[in-house]
């Protein structure tokens, strides 16, 4: 397996950005695929094939499994809670992206093929509590996701799970929780929480407002992944024997107002907090039960939200205040 080559949809992106590093670390051949222009992804890495090409189209679909033993399907126009809850529609068309993929793969022989999901495939009425019980993979039927994004992303494991009982294809299925770390989106729209709330405490620190706006409460709560622990759990279940959706998330719940604690204490500020109570904020209560994935590797998602937001506050940090940062919302990186 380690000879054979490894596709990345989604290459661009940051989670695709940081798999394709720890790809190329582990010896692996590696070919990258995105839709955005070279000099706009994440990160960009020499050792990689990297193509440019918009997989909602068939056959570019075509094009990009060939030759390759594993599919890493990461790709999906997607971004924060104010973006999914203002573009279900484009967030829908993603499913043009797995079905297709889907389709090229077993044509090509594909011999496994992963689907990056999401804690938005969960019933909504399981989550409106901010003392949230952990929610577990059945919870997701009977089926209320979250409203375009969610929907996609269930309809997309049911591909999965048919395309496996119909054709034999090996298909698995990680449920991420909020993935966040270095090398990601923080402003423009698309970003979420943890990149957001930095890039807030750094505004207001640098400009000297000592004011921060919170959208919603601040009482919704949420677990929140490192970004390293997601790509190992990724590659785990990739490789696992395990053919249902799995959550891969932290289970470590905090609200909003605590994460705005933490990053307020890496910054050595302290704000006044101006709540936004018409803006997006999601469901009131979101966390991870890892049961089944402690159970199944003997492992689970366990970074210090404390320790992963330091990391991620002071690379943000850096971005903000290099002379060379420009007012597009993505980070451009390039590792020989």
């Amino acid at each position: 397996m380690a000879s054979e080559k490894t596709v990345v949809c989604g290459g661009g992106g940051f989670i695709g950005g940081h798999l394709v590093a720890d790809l190329l670390r582990q010896g692996k051949k590696v070919r990258a695929v995105d839709q955005k222009p070279l000099e706009e992804w994440y990160q960009l890495f020499p050792g990689a094939e990297n193509l440019q090409m918009d997989l909602q189209e068939k056959e570019n679909c075509e094009r990009a499994v060939p030759g390759c033993a594993l599919v890493y399907n990461l790709s999906a126009d997607m971004g924060g809670m104010g973006f999914i809850e203002s573009n279900k529609a484009l967030c829908m068309l993603s499913v043009l992206i797995n079905t297709h993929l889907l389709m090229a793969a077993k044509d090509a022989g594909v011999e496994r093929f992963l689907f990056s999901s999401s804690a938005c495939v969960y019933a909504a009425d399981k989550q409106t509590d901010p003392n949230v019980t952990a929610l577990k993979e059945e919870d997701a039927y009977p089926a209320m996701a979250e409203d375009g994004y969610g929907w996609e992303k269930l309809f997309s494991e049911r591909m999965c799970r048919h395309f496996h009982e119909d054709f034999g294809m090996i298909t698995r299925v990680p449920r991420y929780h909020n993935v966040y770390g270095p090398h990601g989106t923080y402003d423009g729209g698309r970003e979420k929480a943890p990149a957001a709330i930095c890039r807030k405490v750094i505004q207001a620190k640098l400009s000297g407002s000592n004011e921060i706006e919170i959208w919603g409460d601040g009482h919704q709560t949420r677990s929140f992944m490192w970004i390293d622990d997601c790509v190992k759990g990724t590659q785990m279940i990739m490789h696992g024997d395990h053919a249902e959706p799995l959550n891969l998330g932290s289970s470590e719940l905090v609200t909003i107002n605590e994460l705005v604690d933490i990053a307020e204490e890496i910054a050595g500020v302290k704000l006044k907090r101006r709540y936004n109570l018409s803006a997006p904020k999601g469901v009131n209560g979101r966390n991870s039960d890892n049961t089944l994935i402690r159970k199944l590797f003997n492992w689970e998602p366990s970074t210090r939200l404390r320790d992963g937001l330091e990391r991620t506050y002071r690379w943000i940090h850096d971005q903000m205040i290099s002379p060379s940062q420009d007012s597009t919302p993505l980070v451009r990186h390039t590792v020989s």
